[in-house]
């Protein structure tokens, strides 16, 4: 069949190559094509691929192939000793000429089809979009190699030309950040100096790698405007002789984006084996230059030398369930745990989200559903942007392992369960979560489910309390007056049906105010570093060091979950996008790092006696399920250990010392710290503070004040500090009352209840006129 080929070609006039070396090349070329995509299952040998040289030469085109009439399926290390592998690991189906993606010239069957009728031919459209479609999804089967996740190192990429190092190859990762200053050395993406067909970026990914797709993204920028819009694939398997991807006998053009930030997937037609991938940009927008951000996925071929990397190599071995759950999985699972130990869990509900999604909440304790005296309240929050999900599974595996270990008598589990009582939210927006779930790991870009139905980051929906207190103080102080530094009250605009609230930030400030928490840690990701308040800066400032009194109290939370964080203690690991936290052994003061008024770390500290910090958990917003195992591992210790520091500093009862009854709202000062706190409602407290000797004072309205010494050990266990209060003397009582005055009363108190009061009085028109207005619409559906 070939000779019959070679010898119809040779008779066309004008065919025959002029130098007799390229004969036998020339006329084996398509059949070379043929047997490279099916015969040999897109796998790629040295002696099959183009030259750089020769690509570079003509841009895009395919020049001649040279054809091993031995061929086999095999596959060739750019060494001396070559490597054999089983055909299925090395080849998938042929290709179908109705996926591809290509802009150039259309499959013969499509043409035919053109010629039918306009109804034939607009249901061949709807063919070939569910066909892209299902190739999408199959370009999903293997997972990211890891640009994103930074399990790439940048040695591994290089470019054709850059047009500066602040955008070199290395910065060429998917949803990776610039910062707001450009020209430095951090923007947002790999971009040619020159605009041309002629450039490309690679990566080598070091192991032989059956390659799926790739997700192009535009260049991160608040003032330029830059994306590919088409693109070519080459594979080599030693970066120097390199094979286009074909659909068939079609070179193969995919489709990038069409603006900055959303990514696009590019299946491959026919997956192939090689070790290095180059993407070559043919156009791009038109105001703009070439640049782009990454990510392939692929699936390693086994059978690597034991030095070789791989990431079936890392992992858990606590065998939980590792994968992303929806609303109706994450329901599921804490159901199950629930069952499994009835006796320590319990589900409960803090309210809805704006969609009707419960906002679930697993408390795990040896009394579940009572406040213990003495016993410490701690929560854990995530999710709170829906597109950051690695909090919410982490919460999820958290409450397999502590059910399962609590069973099997690990007796530091046991002792947390039985001296603390735990809050675990995982999914503060449910609504953003399952929007970001829909379009998955790969594809949900930097901000899709990140806010609320309502477009509200939940992050800046508490009411700003800092600023609040400040202006008071600053007040204050002209006048020599002192001005409350804790329970500061709600402001009256927040607590009208207008404002602009959220369902779920009105579900959380209430939770907060039914139950005395001591200690929180809100999970996020985008970045690796554990931030602390205060969150908003001073007079507006974009960025400034804005100190808590409990300043050094919240630098030791921030420092015990980053030093035993596994991700952070890599010293070899890179930055994530701009910033090097490392730097500050990945600790942050949040006004130092950018300033968020209304954030719920600081509502917390003002508003609550919980102190909480915000923990970044991973560069990657939304890990593919195969990180997940590792995550795990990066997190269980911080996990545990973060839980413990709620018995650190005094802890006590306020009591009447006649009656011996608890004291609520019992105020705790403790001197050099201008921060107090209050009782609950019990009369027990918690005070969170450093190894040291401390003078602390207890008071409560129509009560002596008492005060007493307490010290704190380097043991992390808390001192008890107890207080017993005599009631101010009668005759003073009635030196009062002859005045016609009454007994003084705490008004801030009174004013923090009263505005609480009316935000739940809003919420509940609020939840009842969303809950009809989704009716009416059910009932026109």
């Amino acid at each position: 069949m070939v000779s019959l080929w070679c010898a119809l070609m040779s008779s066309v006039p004008g065919l025959q190559p002029t130098d007799g070396k390229m004969e036998m090349q020339w006329c084996l070329f398509p059949a070379a094509i043929f047997l490279l995509s099916v015969a040999n299952g897109g796998t790629l040998a040295d002696s099959e691929a183009l030259s750089n040289e020769q690509y570079s030469a003509v841009g895009s085109r395919r020049t001649s192939l040279t054809l091993n009439s031995t061929a086999s399926p095999t596959v060739t290390y750019p060494t001396s000793s070559p490597r054999t592998l089983r055909t299925p690991l090395q080849t998938t189906a042929p290709p179908d000429p109705q996926t591809t993606t290509s802009s150039r010239g259309k499959p013969q069957k499509r043409r035919r089809k053109e010629r039918k009728s306009k109804e034939e031919n607009s249901e061949e459209d709807v063919g070939h979009e569910k066909s892209k479609a299902g190739a999408a999804t199959k370009g999903l089967e293997c997972p990211p190699l890891g640009l994103e996740s930074l399990r790439v190192d940048d040695n591994k990429l290089r470019a054709s030309s850059v047009q500066r190092p602040g955008l070199g190859a290395h910065r060429g990762r998917l949803n990776i950040q610039s910062g707001i200053e450009e020209g430095d050395l951090y923007d947002g993406a790999w971009c040619a100096q020159h605009q041309d067909r002629l450039q490309w970026l690679e990566m080598d990914a070091v192991e032989m790698t059956l390659f799926t797709a790739v997700i192009l993204q535009g260049r991160s920028s608040v003032w330029s405007w830059d994306w590919v819009e088409t693109y070519k694939v080459q594979l080599s398997n030693d970066s120097i002789h390199w094979v286009p991807c074909m659909n068939g006998s079609q070179e193969m053009v995919f489709e990038g984006n069409r603006d900055q930030y959303t990514p696009v997937l590019g299946a491959l037609a026919t997956p192939t084996v090689a070790r290095y991938l180059r993407i070559n940009p043919q156009t791009w927008f038109i105001n703009g230059t070439v640049c782009l951000r990454a990510e392939i996925l692929g699936c390693r071929v086994p059978g690597r030398s034991e030095g070789q990397r791989h990431e079936a190599d890392s992992g858990s071995k606590d065998g939980l369930d590792f994968r992303h759950h929806n609303y109706m999985e994450m329901r599921k699972l804490m159901r199950e745990v629930s069952q499994q130990c009835p006796d320590i869990t319990r589900i409960y509900t803090i309210g809805k989200s704006y969609n009707g999604l419960k906002l679930y909440v697993m408390e795990i304790s040896d009394n579940p559903g009572k406040h213990e005296l003495g016993e410490p309240e701690f929560r854990y929050i995530a999710n709170m942007h829906g597109n950051e999900v690695l909090g919410r599974e982490l919460l999820l595996n958290l409450m397999q392992y502590m059910c399962r270990e609590y069973k099997r008598g690990n007796q530091r589990i046991v002792r947390l369960v039985t001296e603390t009582r735990i809050h675990l939210l995982p999914s503060m927006n449910p609504d953003g979560y399952e929007t970001a779930y829909e379009k998955g790991s790969e594809l949900s870009g930097w901000a899709l489910g990140r806010y609320s139905v309502e477009g509200i980051d939940l992050n800046h929906n508490f009411p700003d309390l800092n600023n609040i207190l400040w202006d008071a103080q600053e007040v204050a102080a002209w006048g020599k007056t002192k001005v409350p530094n804790h329970y500061v009250p709600i402001p009256e605009y927040y607590t009208k049906e207008e404002a602009m609230v959220a369902p779920e930030t009105r579900a959380v400030i209430s939770w907060m105010q039914d139950i005395p928490f001591v200690l929180s840690a809100s999970l996020h990701g985008g970045e690796l570093v554990v931030v602390y308040p205060h969150d908003c800066t001073k007079d507006w400032a974009p960025k400034e060091y804005t100190a808590s009194p409990d300043d050094s109290f919240f630098r030791w939370l921030a420092t015990v979950y980053a030093s035993t964080n596994l991700a952070m203690l890599n010293p070899d690991r890179r930055m994530c996008h701009v910033d090097d936290f490392q730097r500050t052994r990945n600790i942050v003061n949040g006004g130092a790092w950018h300033t968020v008024p209304g954030s719920m770390g600081d509502f917390s500290y003002f508003h609550t006696n919980c102190f909480e910090v915000t923990v970044e958990l991973s560069c990657d917003k939304y890990p593919h399920v195969s990180e997940l195992p590792q995550e795990w591992e990066n997190n269980k210790e911080s996990l545990l250990i973060y839980m413990e520091q709620v018995h650190r500093g005094i802890k006590g009862v306020v009591r009447d010392k006649m009656t011996r009854r608890g004291l609520a709202d019992a105020i705790i000062k403790v001197e050099d710290h201008d921060h107090d706190i209050r009782t609950a409602a019990d009369g027990d407290y918690w005070r969170l503070l450093n190894p040291g000797e401390y003078r602390v004072v207890a008071w409560a309205e129509g009560y002596l004040p008492a005060a007493r010494s307490c010290r704190v050990g380097m043991e992390a266990r808390a001192t008890p500090c107890d207080f017993h209060l005599v009631k101010t003397p009668l005759q003073r009582l009635k030196d009062i009352r002859a005045k016609g005055g009454k007994v003084p009363q705490d008004l801030q108190l009174r004013l923090r209840a009263l505005r609480l009061r009316k935000l739940r009085v809003t919420t509940k028109v609020l939840n009842q006129r969303r809950e009809k207005q989704q009716q009416q619409q059910r009932r026109r559906a």
